[in-house]
């Protein structure tokens, strides 16, 4: 019996990046974000008491300015807001393009007066993805919207306060 080459038997694809890749950048460029489907990215932070906080964020969440950086909003009494402020450390984790993607983040507050969220701006430690041939992940978690319009006439709104969010911290 002899292994041919079948997706099976091929071993784990991956690579490791510093600098977010073309097409990561363009997913969190925030244009177009209605015709990016329900993607939905899931950020940990770790607490003081060393448990993990998640929360789940949306293209109307998350921004990338440029190629090492990302600015993100979320709930500012959140478990996970106070956490990053204080650890100054987040993990986003997310499937794309057939793969699985985690990015190590550093990143702090940025206050902004007139913002009802808190906005943060990271910078990328390390990423990397990974894919195997014998298993194709179609999707991590996905969202559908009840009022779409007003949704992304909100998250319209969040891209542009994390633009200057991510001004204000240059």
């Amino acid at each position: 019996m002899t292994h041919s080459d079948s997706a099976s038997s091929r071993p784990i694809e991956q690579s490791a990046f510093d600098e977010w890749p073309p097409e990561l950048r363009s997913l969190f460029d925030g244009t177009s974000i209605e015709t990016k489907g329900g993607f939905t990215a899931s950020l940990l932070a770790v607490d003081e008491a060393g448990r993990v906080r998640t929360s789940l964020l949306s293209l109307g969440e998350l921004f990338a300015p440029d190629t090492r950086t990302l600015s993100f909003a979320l709930w500012p009494k959140s478990r996970a807001a106070q956490a990053i402020a204080s650890t100054r450390r987040a993990t986003l984790t997310f499937v794309f393009d057939a793969a699985f993607y985690q990015v190590q983040l550093e990143a702090r507050p940025v206050p902004l007066d007139d913002a009802s969220l808190a906005c943060f701006v990271a910078t990328i430690e390390t990423g990397e993805w990974q894919r195997v041939g014998y298993a194709r992940l179609t999707s991590g978690i996905v969202f559908e919207l009840d009022d779409g319009e007003a949704v992304m006439t909100r998250w319209r709104a969040q891209v542009e306060m994390l633009k200057r969010a991510a001004s204000a911290a240059a």
